[in-house]
């Protein structure tokens, strides 16, 4: 809005800062950390007035008694209010990846407020039906797939290189095209192109075929991501906490595909128009350190599924724009842990119980829950259980559990990082 506003009175005082994409980020990311802040309160006071808290929580997972029940639900409401509001005021409203970002916030939170009404006003706790929830992750993933295949401003750049002349500097463009190429991480000159793996269907036919595998990677990346978060969260400042870090690293590579010359520096493709998606993750930021300041131990409010899946959504749509996807499993380390241990606990319990034994991998699962159940918990509800991986009898606060989780996510965002160098 004030993007468009100060682009038309260009002449005002000041009004060219608004052009600048550094001084719009840095601006939307305070906004965002303040609306964080201040409607946080508000919100959470407002649900303890009309008693809508949190009612499954199961105290008997945590053995330091943290009681949890009682606590408002539904906090990402508070990150999605902190991510608009900027977005609407300095963000590039006809960017198209802009619109695309807005769409997936706006999608993915309804669909987990739909599963937190359900579970918190209907007293439901399995809450919204799984295949509803699939559904509407493939829906944004078809969106976003075809919004990249189809919209003639979705373009880039494989190549870029620039040259001195005449004491300036020339930048040298390769035709700006669709294309479905992928960066890949630790490989030299590493650009990946899926329709490469359609070569035996013909040289026609394997950029049909291309793009057809890159949409239905979009909605596998997008529902995986999304469901990642979700199961991550379930300590207070584990979620938001992630996902800020993996957030900036995000921003980084955004800018960097945004910019000519860091995408020649970095030898990556460049994308028109994906600086913008800065100004929208600055907002992701922002907001999620805001939300911090309320759900950090002991929390005052939880994310909900309205946050959670809103979250991984955001992260998975915006690897896929900025064809960084090949990079989720490293940067999304965390949740993909947690999405495995889920994964195998559940399968090998299954495979096992049809054979007359109760076995476990790990204590619980998710994987963070692992590290704070005793072995007894586990015994006492199934005596017969086996567990293959006990772990250290020590049980750890969720503080700490939060803390080192954030530290490899740290790590893994480093990582993520110097693979545009390391290669």
């Amino acid at each position: 809005m004030l993007y468009h506003f100060f682009h038309h009175f260009n002449d005002l005082l000041g009004a060219r800062l608004f052009t600048y994409i550094s001084f719009r980020a840095i601006t939307a990311g305070v906004l965002a950390l303040c609306v964080s802040i201040w409607f946080g309160n508000w919100f959470i006071n407002y649900m303890k007035r009309h008693n809508i808290s949190e009612t499954q929580r199961d105290e008997k997972i945590d053995p330091f008694n943290v009681a949890k029940k009682g606590v408002p639900t539904m906090g990402g409401i508070i990150v999605i209010a902190a991510i608009l509001l900027p977005c609407l005021l300095l963000g590039k409203l006809t960017n198209v990846y802009m619109i695309l970002m807005l769409v997936t916030t706006l999608l993915m939170g309804s669909l987990g407020f739909a599963d937190d009404y359900i579970k918190t006003f209907r007293k439901n706790k399995d809450g919204l039906n799984g295949w509803i929830k699939i559904g509407g992750q493939v829906i944004l993933g078809l969106i976003v797939g075809l919004t990249l295949r189809f919209a003639p401003m979705t373009t880039m750049n494989e190549v870029v290189t620039s040259h001195i002349e005449r004491n300036m500097v020339v930048v040298d463009k390769s035709p700006e095209i669709k294309s479905t190429q992928t960066t890949i991480p630790f490989v030299n000159h590493h650009n990946f192109n899926y329709a490469d793996l359609f070569s035996w269907t013909g040289e026609q036919n394997k950029y049909r075929f291309g793009w057809i595998f890159f949409v239905l990677l979009t909605v596998f990346v997008v529902a995986a991501v999304s469901n990642g978060a979700n199961l991550n969260d379930g300590m207070d400042g584990m979620c938001a906490g992630n996902s800020a870090i993996i957030g900036i690293a995000l921003l980084i590579l955004a800018y960097t595909s945004g910019s000519v010359v860091w995408a020649e520096y970095f030898d990556v493709m460049y994308i028109p128009g994906s600086e913008e998606l800065v100004v929208f993750l600055a907002s992701f930021i922002g907001a999620l350190v805001g939300y911090l300041w309320w759900n950090g131990f002991p929390a005052q409010v939880f994310l909900g599924d309205t946050g959670s899946l809103t979250v991984g959504g955001i992260i998975g749509v915006c690897a896929m724009v900025i064809h960084k996807e090949l990079m989720i499993p490293v940067l999304c380390g965390v949740f993909l842990m947690e999405s495995v241990s889920v994964i195998l606990q559940t399968q090998v319990y299954k495979f096992y119980k049809k054979r007359g034994r109760h076995v476990r991998i790990f204590k619980r699962a998710p994987l963070h829950d692992h590290f704070r159940t005793p072995v007894e918990q586990v015994l006492k509800i199934d005596p017969t259980c086996a567990i293959i991986f006990k772990g250290s009898t020590k049980l750890h606060h969720e503080t700490k559990i939060v803390l080192r989780f954030c530290i490899v996510t740290l790590i893994l965002a480093a990582i993520t990082i110097l693979t545009l160098k390391i290669r």
